[in-house]
């Protein structure tokens, strides 16, 4: 597990200034932005293999087999996904996972594979069917946030035992701990618009450009078959 890294570009007082606007205080603001820690890089980890990794590679299988792979069960996936997602996160399991090379190599591969089996159930769905992988990505979007949520807004750090097996003199309060527990959940939120909301959009935006040439050829059909009609007369 890599070293955590002190992120020195960005003083107090520039981070004060770039939350003025914003919904967070100063004081929490300015302590998030400093220590990138064990935590939010295992985040940024599993942000990469799940809202990266996972829908390009199904993309890429999508496009080489087609038609020719079954059809992954939509819901199934949806749930494998959401009980992975939350049961490695729980502090416990995330602890132990990051103490073992082969637990931590068992729980990228479950990230990976369910969030591939999620992406490959999303893109089989076609035509009028579209509205179940909206709301799939909406309903996995929504727990998404939620676990960034809970990250952030927590009044104490709930993963301290990472903050214990740390090296020494990399993170040295449990405000540090506290502070790399808000960056991780800052990551989920930043990831959860750009992947499963935009995904979203652009599958709603397909179905109706869809619908529009749909209806648009159903005008035309009629329109035509009395032209020839005509032409015969």
């Amino acid at each position: 597990m890599a070293h955590p890294v002190k992120w020195e570009s960005l003083t107090h007082r520039r981070c004060r200034a770039w939350l003025s606007d914003g919904t967070f205080s100063a004081d929490t603001g300015s302590t998030i932005m400093l220590y990138v820690g064990p935590l939010s890089q295992q985040m940024a980890i599993h942000i990469l293999l799940m809202n990266a990794l996972a829908p390009l590679l199904a993309l890429a299988v999508n496009r080489r087999f087609g038609d020719r792979l079954p059809l992954p069960k939509l819901y199934p996936a949806v749930i494998a996904q959401l009980l992975v997602l939350w049961a490695w996160h729980a502090p416990p399991m995330l602890h132990t996972g990051t103490q073992s090379h082969i637990l931590h190599s068992i729980m990228l591969a479950s990230f990976l594979t369910c969030a591939l089996w999620f992406w490959l159930a999303i893109l089989s769905i076609k035509d009028d069917y579209r509205w179940r992988a909206i709301l799939a990505l909406l309903i996995t979007s929504k727990l998404f946030c939620l676990l960034g949520v809970l990250l952030v807004f927590a009044p104490r750090a709930l993963y301290p035992d990472l903050l214990i097996a740390h090296p020494p003199g990399a993170m040295h309060k449990m405000d540090d701990a506290l502070a790399d527990q808000q960056l991780a959940g800052l990551f989920m939120l930043v990831a959860c618009p750009a992947t499963y909301v935009l995904a979203g959009i652009v599958i709603a935006a397909r179905w109706f450009f869809d619908l529009d040439a749909d209806d648009t050829s159903d005008r035309q059909v009629p329109s035509l078959a009395v032209r020839e009609a005509r032409h015969v007369g």
